[in-house]
């Protein structure tokens, strides 16, 4: 059988995003071909073509789109309030896209994109990466195998110290243009809890500006009622100089708490990319721990699941090329936006 063409991809940013959380996995999957890089940084511009070069470097999105005709998919590792504009560019010349979340700042923009990749036939997924953490897949892990009995609580956690307000996008955008800590940490929490356990309503949120000169949340607090009886409580900051559990999930026998987050990042940003010895690894010094305290058995480490964002690329070449499903349907990212307006709207957070 002939070799299938490797899938010309195009990568809209590279600040943290596009540089450690996309290009590495289009670098190294076979499926992939990195042709072009937009990025008006010259300092990012000068690393991307050291670390990519057979990419063409650009200097802004919009001479990346004048050639997404001769792209197959277009990712957009840039700001929130710019995918609608992007994505639909996109689409319309033909590329399927792949959104880092945020996915957009609101519904209604979120179903227009909807709209237009069904009419075009294009795929359109959402870069919820953290569905393929370690410490994520253990916990579906051991829901399927049924050792948490029926879980009545959800605790997640995710928790950073940013110091004081930075000149980056980030920390000057607002609330409307996607951003804030429930935007950026809170949708891997949400897209988590719901893909977990289902469907759910806003039962109360607690959305705050605590550092000098924020415009949008940067310490916040969610609590989800899945139609399933869960109750997940999501905590998301940006000024935490010190975190809770990772996870805690509170079942009828027993529960599972694991500390810190997965190794999967900080050996990115090292460029210990997918293929690098230990790659998605977990020391068991930092597994969870399972079982009821005080009990004859007590507490016992459960090793954590090989994390897999290589996963998430592998799913958007199998939809390109063989139509399966999208890595991350759309109508999921679209529940996500509904929940993260919806705690706003019940919050006394700025706008």
């Amino acid at each position: 059988m002939p070799t299938m063409q490797p899938i010309r991809t195009g990568i809209i940013g590279f600040g943290l995003s596009g540089r450690v959380f996309h290009a590495p996995f289009i670098a190294t999957n076979p499926a992939f071909r990195l042709d072009v890089i937009s990025t008006s940084n010259p300092e990012r511009a000068a690393q991307a073509g050291s670390q990519h070069p057979g990419a063409t470097i650009v200097s802004s999105p919009d001479e990346l789109l004048a050639r997404a005709e001769d792209l197959d998919l277009v990712i957009l590792a840039s700001p929130a309030h710019t995918h609608l504009e992007q994505g639909l560019a996109a689409l319309d010349a033909g590329a399927g896209i792949v959104i880092d979340k945020p996915f957009v700042p609101t519904v209604i923009e979120a179903k227009k994109l909807i709209a237009k990749a069904e009419e075009s036939g294009k795929m359109l997924t959402v870069f919820q990466n953290r569905r393929w953490d370690g410490d994520f897949l253990t916990i579906k892990r051991l829901l399927a195998e049924g050792r948490l009995g029926t879980v009545h609580r959800f605790e997640s956690t995710f928790e950073r110290w940013a110091g004081a307000n930075r000149d980056r996008w980030q920390d000057t955008t607002t609330i409307r243009q996607g951003a804030g800590i429930s935007y950026d940490l809170g949708s891997h929490l949400v897209d988590q809890a719901l893909h977990l356990f289902g469907p759910a309503i806003v039962e109360q949120a607690e959305l705050q500006v605590v550092r000098a000169g924020s415009v949008s949340d940067d310490d916040s607090f969610i609590s989800l009622l899945h139609s399933s009886g869960v109750r997940s409580h999501l905590t998301m900051s940006r000024a935490a100089a010190q975190s809770g559990p990772r996870f805690r999930v509170l079942g009828s026998e027993s529960a599972y708490t694991v500390y810190g987050l997965d190794g999967q990042e900080p050996m990115l940003k090292l460029a210990q990319w997918p293929g690098s010895a230990g790659y998605g690894v977990t020391p068991e010094a930092e597994w969870g721990l399972l079982g009821i305290d005080g009990s004859a058995d007590g507490l016992v480490s459960v090793p954590t699941e090989a994390g897999d964002y290589p996963g998430f690329y592998a799913g958007v070449a199998a939809s390109i090329r063989d139509g399966a499903p999208a890595p991350v349907a759309a109508k999921d990212a679209l529940e996500v936006v509904r929940i993260i307006e919806r705690a706003h709207a019940l919050s006394n957070a700025v706008a």
